[in-house]
Parts: structure tokens; C-alpha cells; sequence
């Protein structure tokens, strides 16, 4: 029915391949430096709590949260959720990822437009991730009878709510390049970690930059597999 041939399925193949890659560069880099502490010996918590300080930043909360690079801000409750390895370890890895989401905090302090529009984005690309697949399926079962129309329009509804989901993983990569960006800037400049220690955080965070930025592309293809094969159908 989806018409699973190799002229769709390589459009997928790239993406398919870089996801599996940054998966893995951000994995062996986050433990590589894992187990290098930074001199200071502090912790990442201490880290996102003296560089939230230092920014002028008092009414963010910090805690914990279960799992292993699981760790984000949540802008709508003032929240910096950070995971096991990262709240109570000294090495620089944690360090790093503490400072990215602190870096995501000072985002919203100041007003960072993309992160404005990725926080407005999040109601509506949920609804929509959750409605466009539902949507095809309907849309191709009700194509395969006498109601063609309807099924076409329902295919191209759900294709252009999944397109809102594509744009949501665009919209985020310019957020978290950002946020890395303050987040290295800021361990030098508040003295939380020396010059030589910054280089490995860099390695981290970019690692961890390219599972978004596979996520984009990951996004992209699986749309224009969609309109590869609706839009062939369409002309057929």
C-alpha cells in the first residue's frame, strides 16, 4: 500500500544512516569525558546553579530526573531538569550538558526568538504528530472505495500536519546551536572551567548537536518520501 520500493526507501537511507551515527558519536563522546572530572571538582547541578547566578538568573529551579541524557528545561514551569549522570558527576561531560540547558534557560530570560517560536510551536505539533499519520491511513482507506476525494484531501491534511513537525525540528536546531554557544562562552567567562577543559565540552556538545540536526534530516526525508509517493499517485 506505501508503495515500499527503492525509489522511496533511499530517500530515508541517508538520514537513516546519520541518525545511527550521531547516536553513537554523542554516546562514546559523553563517556569518554565522563570520566574526566574538571578541576574544580564541581558538580554539573553546582555548575547550572552558579552559571544561572552569574547571569542573573534566581527564580530557575534545578532538580533531577530519571534516566541518562535525558536532561532539558522547561521554560513553562522555570524548571532545569537534569539527569543522574549529570546532576551529581563532576566530569566534564555533565558539566557541559548542564550548561547547555543552563544555556536554554538564559534563552528564555532574554527573550531569544527562536526559542519563543519552538515554545509556541510545542501545542500545536503535538496535536499534529500525533493526528498526521492517522490521518494518511484514513485518507488511503477511504481512497481505495468510491469516496476518493475525501481520502485525497485527508492524505494531503495529514501530510501537511506532519510538515508542521518538520518545521518544529528546523526551528529547534538554531536553538540548540545557541545554546551550546552560550554554554561554552559562559564556563570561560565565569571561570567555571579553564581553556584547556572548554575544548573537550565542545566535542560533547557538538556530538550531541548533530542527533538534532539528524533529527531534521530525518524529518525532511520522511516528508518528501510522503509527497514522493502521494504526489506520484496523485498523477497516476
Amino acid at each position: 500500500m506505501f508503495y515500499l520500493s527503492f525509489q522511496y526507501i533511499w530517500v530515508l537511507i541517508p538520514a537513516m544512516i546519520l541518525a545511527i551515527y550521531a547516536q553513537s558519536k554523542v554516546k562514546n563522546t559523553f563517556a569518554r569525558y565522563s570520566k574526566v572530572s574538571n578541576r574544580r571538582g564541581i558538580t554539573g547541578a553546582e555548575a547550572a546553579r552558579a552559571l544561572l547566578q552569574a547571569s542573573g538568573i534566581y527564580d530557575v529551579k534545578i532538580e533531577r530526573v530519571n534516566g541518562s541524557l535525558t536532561d532539558f528545561y522547561d521554560p513553562s514551569h522555570k524548571v532545569l531538569k537534569l539527569s543522574d549522570p549529570v546532576y551529581r558527576s563532576t566530569s566534564l561531560s555533565a558539566v557541559g550538558v548542564a550548561a547547555h540547558e543552563t544555556g536554554h534557560a538564559v534563552q528564555h530570560n532574554v527573550g531569544y526568538a527562536p526559542l519563543m517560536v519552538r515554545s509556541a510551536m510545542v501545542p500545536l505539533t503535538s496535536i499534529s504528530s500525533r493526528l498526521a499519520m492517522p490521518f494518511i491511513i484514513i485518507g488511503i482507506i477511504l481512497g481505495s472505495g468510491r469516496n476518493y476525494g475525501m481520502g485525497g484531501m485527508l492524505i494531503q491534511a495529514g501530510i501537511l500536519l506532519f510538515s508542521l513537525a518538520v518545521l518544529f525540528s528546523l526551528v529547534t536546531l538554531p536553538v540548540e546551536f545557541n545554546a551550546s554557544k552560550r554554554a561554552v562562552n559562559m564556563l570561560y567567562d565565569y571561570n567555571i572551567l579553564s581553556q584547556d577543559e572548554v575544548e573537550p565540552v565542545k566535542k560533547v556538545l557538538s556530538a550531541a548537536a548533530m542527533t538534532y540536526v539528524a533529527a531534521a534530516a530525518s524529518a525532511i526525508a520522511s516528508l518528501l518520501r510522503l509527497i514522493l509517493i502521494f504526489g506520484g499517485n496523485r498523477r497516476r
